[in-house]
């Protein structure tokens, strides 16, 4: 169960990270056709032109780009927009769907492709390669994504409208939200809303002067309460989305906008389903109606075409339907969340009552492993600082790290991130698994540091470490590696800023960017203090040409969820010769003077000469 719930919480990440780069593009969108569609607030024939390119066209390719890009690097992106537009041309439905499959397929494609010629091209025929290669593959897949792909997903949400109008039929009114509202997502609300509910609903105008129908798929209540729950429960840049989002859906009319933040956790399709039904059945309860379609489905058009005596009934129905929405949706966002409270008591719970199934001994350990994805990063630092820690008590215990994929067989305890606990634990039956959610500063190392104490052994000799011949630390670590006083937005542009020093400075391959923004999607590299350690996962240590710090201090800081990191620490590392630096930052990072001096220095000597200590 765990580890179906981990390839879950996976799925659900990569899911997040084709779609969230683009909910600017879906905002940008969405106010183009809030104000200059014919029935707009600001109608405009020639700016309302771009509409439906830009839905149609532009926000399946990029998504098909970015979740091609986040298998495949660039090359990935671009033959990832190629295959996009397959599907595109394939189905005369907005192919988001479509995008969010042939996307990330063809980012592999090109990725396998890349790896099989790598040491096969002939010197000097590296660029024609390259792009022939994407050529004849893009052209394939986009064949294939034309002929197969488009259609079969065209068909399978042509089920949704068909049970649309058979539970209409069958006067079973309050569940036709269970076809709607997972219809809406797919794009599918304006044939639903004008297609099918439209000219029924005209008829029954006609004949009883309102028609429920007209409320079935405009009723903004079941999005809005997803989108507020995002803004309550979540944090860093959904977040920060949410509050334009629920003005251009609630009082613009845009429903569009709300879909990529059900994409992003497909769990709360239910949510809308639910608050859809409860609203319905609201509406059916009082009989009301509207006398004609609201479009766009503002809550000011559907109050202005309320029947008489209705409005404050409808009202009602709006507001039920977006506390159902929105209690449903926080359950989920909340058991998601990789910050949740609860997590981090259940971790100290777990800690205390030893709940896997090995004891710990805690006067014969002999081998601790701090362990992340990729164990180059956060985990290097969290057993330099434990190690040192043990060794001034006079403790022999060694302490290492390692990615949670190759742990020693000889480790007695691992200490990992809680997200990361369940694929440590399937592939390490007979190990005592200490989940933690920081590797600096978190109560449940604390713990297994104090149990130590008071059980562990004593030695004189000096703890076995990571010693050995570092190389010189001035090619790892130097003034080129500095960024002082730096401006960003969003944490996604620092981790991009830190890798692309690494990148111009020889220590990296471009794609390893990259990989330090999936790496940020599965695990915050937050560590606390005001610092971040970005670092790529372990998938992309083969894009490591040298081992390589970077330094970027920003001045006013960035959110890292619900804090703010004022130093950012890019990490490339093969082997150790990278952890003399790190072992050293650990050690700063918890002295306060040191620390404001990081943050607040001019200097990039003084920078080198705080973090190069002996």
């Amino acid at each position: 169960m765990g580890n179906f719930k981990s390839k879950v919480q996976r799925f659900g990440k990569f899911l997040s990270g084709m779609v969230m780069p683009n909910i600017g593009a879906f905002i940008a969108w969405g106010l183009i056709t809030a104000f200059f569609i014919p029935s707009g607030w600001i109608p405009n024939e020639t700016f309302g032109s771009l509409v439906d390119p830009m839905l149609k066209y532009l926000l399946p390719l990029l998504i098909g780009y970015t979740g091609g890009r986040a298998v495949g690097g660039t090359r990935g992106g671009v033959i990832g927009a190629i295959a996009t537009s397959g599907v595109i041309v394939g189905s005369d439905i907005p192919m988001f769907i479509g995008a969010m499959v042939v996307g990330p397929i063809s980012g592999f494609v090109i990725k396998k492709f890349d790896n099989y010629v790598e040491d096969k091209i002939p010197s000097g025929f590296e660029m024609l390669v390259n792009n022939f290669s994407i050529g004849i593959l893009g052209l394939i897949l986009a064949i294939v994504s034309l002929i197969f792909i488009g259609p079969i997903i065209t068909i399978l949400t042509g089920f949704l409208s068909v049970g649309v109008f058979t539970i209409i039929e069958k006067g079973l009114l309050p569940l036709v939200s269970i076809f709607i509202e997972p219809a809406k997502v797919l794009f599918l609300n304006n044939a639903i809303n004008h297609g099918v509910l439209g000219p029924i609903g005209i008829n029954q105008v006609q004949e009883v002067g309102k028609s429920i129908l007209f409320l079935l798929e405009s009723n903004p209540g079941p999005g809005l309460g997803v989108i507020l729950a995002y803004f309550v429960f979540s944090k860093g840049m959904v977040k920060q989305s949410a509050t334009g989002a629920a003005i251009i859906h609630f009082f613009g009319g845009i429903h569009e906008i709300y879909f990529p933040y059900i994409l992003m956790n497909p769990m709360l399709i239910l949510s809308v389903i639910l608050g859809g039904v409860s609203g319905v059945l609201i509406f059916s309860i009082f009989s009301v109606g509207l006398v004609a379609t609201p479009s766009p489905g503002s809550i000011f058009s559907i109050l202005f075409l309320a029947a008489k005596g209705d409005a404050f009934k409808i009202l009602l129905g709006i507001m039920v339907s977006t506390v159902v929405s929105f209690l449903v949706s926080g359950f989920f966002i909340k058991r998601t969340s990789e910050d949740d409270l609860n997590k981090a008591k259940s971790g100290v719970k777990d800690l205390k009552n030893n709940s896997s199934s090995v004891v710990i001994d805690f006067s014969n350990i002999n081998k601790i492993v701090f362990s992340c994805d990729a164990g180059m990063g956060s985990s290097a630092m969290g057993a330099s600082k434990f190690r040192n820690r043990l060794k001034k008590e006079g403790i022999n215990i060694e302490v290492s790290y390692s990615s949670v994929d190759s742990i020693p067989s000889d480790a007695q305890v691992v200490v990992t991130h809680d997200n990361l606990k369940d694929r440590v634990l399937n592939a390490n039956k007979n190990l005592q698994v200490i989940g933690i959610q920081n590797f600096l500063n978190d109560p449940n190392i604390e713990n297994l540091f104090k149990n130590i104490l008071e059980n562990g052994r004593k030695n004189d000799s000096d703890s076995p470490s990571n010693k050995g011949n570092h190389k010189n630390t001035q090619d790892i670590f130097n003034e080129n590696n500095i960024i002082l006083n730096a401006s960003v937005k969003t944490k996604e542009e620092a981790i991009e800023m830190a890798g692309k020093l690494l990148f111009k400075n020889g220590y990296v391959k471009e794609d390893y960017i990259d990989g330090m923004l999936r790496r940020e999607s599965l695990v915050s590299t937050y560590i606390g203090m005001g610092v971040a350690i970005p670092h790529g996962e372990n998938d992309v240590k083969s894009s490591i040409i040298k081992s390589g710090i970077t330094f970027i201090q920003l001045r006013d800081g960035v959110c890292f969820g619900e804090d703010m990191a004022y130093l950012i620490v890019g990490i490339a590392g093969v082997g150790d010769d990278h952890i003399k630096i790190l072992s050293n930052l650990a050690e700063i990072i918890g002295d306060e003077e040191n620390l404001k001096r990081l943050k607040e220095s001019n200097s990039k000597k003084e920078i080198l000469d705080i973090i190069l200590r002996e």
